[in-house]
């Protein structure tokens, strides 16, 4: 299984599961749910990309794919789900072929899509007039977390639904949390992606900064990640960004479309996020320059 890093799985009882979107990263959250002993039949918008991860797995017996969101979870004890946003999320589970057409009651529909908290309300309110348990699972930690199973999970819904899915999330995360009622998991997203977009930009500046004065800030970065400055995007990107590097990561795409989700979140709730919309333009000039696939830290060329 070439799209995940080795990981050791808590020992628990199989279970038939479904998982919808096998994007950066569904694809790899998939594969450990496999390889953690589960009996997995994905569906993706593009039927050869889930033939290539059936291929990828070996074709073991518990690998399965299907043609619609429907047929996927037809079974399913449980179905997990990471698409691009609230109109996705909307196609794959409502509807005559989408997730909950499928589903049964006493199954539980797990959100890992970064959506908004209205969105997770409103599936949550669906999924209860089937009896069917739902779960917003908002996650952190970018492609490399998912292939590592090392995501950050942040969950918004009923206790008793969390406990039974929490192990198995568990195959693809080191952290997996509960943080309230429906729509909490996507409310501390937003949380998230405000403390991102503000220290990439704080970050951008003091490494354009050391550069124009001419320090050597590779010795700079390993210098002040020992003291107050330290940080997860010190760490894993401030290198990538004295080289110039960008070619890999969150994409500037989709965090203008995590920054909007944020902003309109704002707008109902009174909150002011001046910084926020600040890097969100910010973000937007960068997609000028060419550079909606680059990493978030990409901030920095508009600097340099």
């Amino acid at each position: 299984m070439s799209s995940i890093q080795a990981k050791t799985y808590e020992s628990a009882p199989s279970h038939k599961v479904a998982f919808i979107g096998l994007g950066v990263m569904g694809y790899p959250m998939a594969a450990h749910l496999l390889a953690a002993g589960h009996e997995v039949c994905v569906y993706n918008r593009s039927a050869e990309k889930a033939q290539r991860w059936i291929t990828e797995m070996g074709r073991p017996a518990k690998a399965s794919s299907a043609p619609t969101p429907q047929a996927a979870a037809q079974g399913a004890e449980m179905v997990f789900c990471c698409v691009g946003n609230d109109d996705d999320l909307r196609s794959v589970t409502l509807g005559p072929e989408g997730a909950l057409a499928g589903m049964k009651a006493g199954s539980v529909l797990v959100d890992h899509t970064t959506a908004s908290a209205q969105i997770a309300r409103e599936l949550y309110a669906a999924c209860q007039a089937q009896q069917i348990d739902f779960i917003d699972a908002p996650v952190s930690g970018g492609q490399a977390g998912a292939q590592n199973g090392q995501l950050t999970v942040m969950c918004g819904g009923d206790k008793v639904a969390f406990d039974r899915v929490k192990p198995i999330g568990l195959s693809y995360a080191k952290a997996f949390t509960l943080m309230g009622s429906s729509g909490a998991g996507q409310l501390t997203k937003m949380v998230n992606q405000i403390c991102i977009a503000g220290l990439v930009q704080g970050l951008s500046e003091a490494v354009a900064f050391g550069m124009k004065a001419g320090l050597e800030m590779n010795t700079v970065l390993e210098v002040i990640g020992k003291g107050a400055a330290q940080s997860w995007q010190l760490d894993n990107r401030g290198k990538t960004m004295v080289e110039d590097k960008f070619d890999f990561g969150f994409a500037v795409d989709w965090m203008r479309k995590d920054l909007g989700i944020v902003l309109a979140e704002a707008h109902r709730n009174g909150a002011r996020l001046p910084v926020t919309a600040l890097v969100d333009q910010f973000y937007a000039d960068v997609q000028q320059m060419g550079g909606a696939r680059w990493d978030t830290s990409s901030l920095i060329k508009r600097l340099k």
